[in-house]
Parts: structure tokens; C-alpha cells; sequence
């Protein structure tokens, strides 16, 4: 089979048989996916290219029962990076980030903070060489040279999940074109903001799950005299009193 007909040859989405055109088709281990296949995975989601069939089937199983989830979550806390925010549900020990208002159609992608491995910033400066005219119409190069500077404030938040490891984020809607501008000083608040609340999020997860496997220490309840080992709210196991209140 030549290359003209391999281009033409009738192909199918691995996943629900819609005939697929040469345009609009996204490449899979297997075969290819249909755009509304695709738009169903995680908008973090890039292992097209070593996903099998099976692999995408189980994403697909996965987002579904995130859409569920999503009906039970109740941000308690907003943080915002530009036009996109990382919502908190500090009862739930969960968190989304989205760019949607309508968020629970977006379908974002739950995570829990016990996911969370830890959050970087990136201030990336943007080089470019101011040039003069001479009299000939040439363009030369200052001495020493010149240059416009632009700046661009970047999240890279770092996670445990199935499907993605890594979601990052453009704090400034636009190129910074000042450095300690108002733009520049606002973005570098949200991204700094952003960053230290994810940090002492992954700290505070590790110091519970650490507290939670420390040795229980046996005491004496004040309110029946027995030797209990205070349960998780602190109480004592025989009588229900509230130990050290």
C-alpha cells in the first residue's frame, strides 16, 4: 500500500467506531481517537502516543467518576493564578484547578492533597536586542548592546496521579512588559501565594499521615480513671470523655 492510499484509508476512533476524517484525529498506540473521545480525557492528560486502547477505556472510566465526585465538592478556599484557579475543599482534602466558571461541566480533575508533592515558580525573562539605524540604513547593535526585557510568572505544580504528573500554569494573562510594574508585582503575589499554600499543604499532609502512624501512648482518663488510649477525636475509649479539655 502506497503513501497516498495509507492517507486515504478509511480509519476508526479505537474507541466508539466514528469513521474518522484526515483532520480533527488525535494518534493513539492503537489506532486513533475521535475529537469527542479525546476531549473526554483529562486536559492534563499528554500520553496519547503510549496509551493503548484498553489505556484510554480506563481514563474514560475514571473521568466519569470524577463528574461524579465533583457533586459532592465544596470549595472552601480559592486561590487564583491569573484566570485560572486552584479551589480547595480543606473538609474534603481535595482540590481542582480550572479557568471555568461553570466548573462542574468542565469535569475538572479531582486531586487529593495527599497527591500533591509540591509546587515550583518560574520567572522567565524574555531577551530581546534593541537595534540602531545608521546613517546607510544599516541595523547595528548598541555598544554595550541593548535590550527589551519581557517577563512571564509560571507554575509547575507536581502530583501523584494515574494520569498526569505535572500541571503548569501561566500566572499573568499577558506578557509583563515592566519589571516591579503593578502587573509584575501582582503576578509575582498570586504565584508566590500559590506556591507557599501547595508547599504547606504537602507539609501539613505529611505531618498527619506521620502523627497517624506514631505509637499511641496509653494515659489515665480524668473522668472514669481508666487507662485508655484516646481515640482520633481525642476521647477516651471507655467512658467518651474529652481527654485534656
Amino acid at each position: 500500500m502506497g503513501f497516498f492510499d495509507k492517507m486515504f484509508e478509511k480509519k476508526e476512533c479505537a474507541i466508539c467506531g466514528t469513521e474518522l476524517g484526515l483532520l480533527g484525529k488525535t494518534k493513539i498506540n492503537e489506532g486513533y481517537l475521535c475529537k469527542e473521545c479525546a476531549g473526554k480525557l483529562s486536559p492534563f492528560f499528554s500520553g496519547w502516543r503510549s496509551s493503548t486502547a484498553d489505556d484510554i477505556r480506563e481514563q474514560l472510566a475514571y473521568r466519569e467518576a470524577n463528574a461524579e465526585r465533583l457533586a459532592s465538592f465544596n470549595p472552601t478556599r480559592t486561590l487564583s493564578a491569573g484566570r485560572t484557579n486552584i479551589m480547595l475543599d480543606e473538609d474534603a482534602g481535595l482540590l481542582i484547578i480550572t479557568s471555568q466558571s461553570r466548573w462542574r461541566d468542565a469535569n475538572p480533575d479531582i486531586i487529593e492533597f495527599s497527591q500533591v508533592l509540591g509546587c515550583d515558580m518560574d520567572i522567565d525573562e524574555h531577551r530581546t536586542e534593541v537595534y540602531r539605524e545608521t546613517e546607510d540604513g544599516e541595523r547595528k547593535s548598541y555598544d554595550p548592546p541593548r535590550y527589551d526585557l519581557d517577563y512571564d510568572f509560571n507554575l509547575t505544580i507536581h502530583v501523584n496521579t494515574p494520569y498526569f504528573t505535572e500541571i503548569g500554569l501561566r500566572v499573568n494573562d499577558s506578557t509583563i512588559e515592566q519589571r516591579g510594574s503593578v502587573e509584575y508585582r501582582e503576578a509575582k503575589r498570586q504565584a508566590t501565594e500559590v506556591r507557599d499554600a501547595l508547599v504547606q499543604l504537602r507539609q501539613e499532609t505529611r505531618d498527619s499521615v506521620a502523627a497517624a502512624k506514631a505509637p499511641k501512648t496509653a494515659v489515665t482518663c480524668p473522668f472514669c480513671g481508666a487507662t485508655t488510649i484516646p481515640d482520633a477525636s481525642g476521647r477516651c475509649e471507655y467512658c467518651g470523655g474529652a481527654i485534656g479539655a
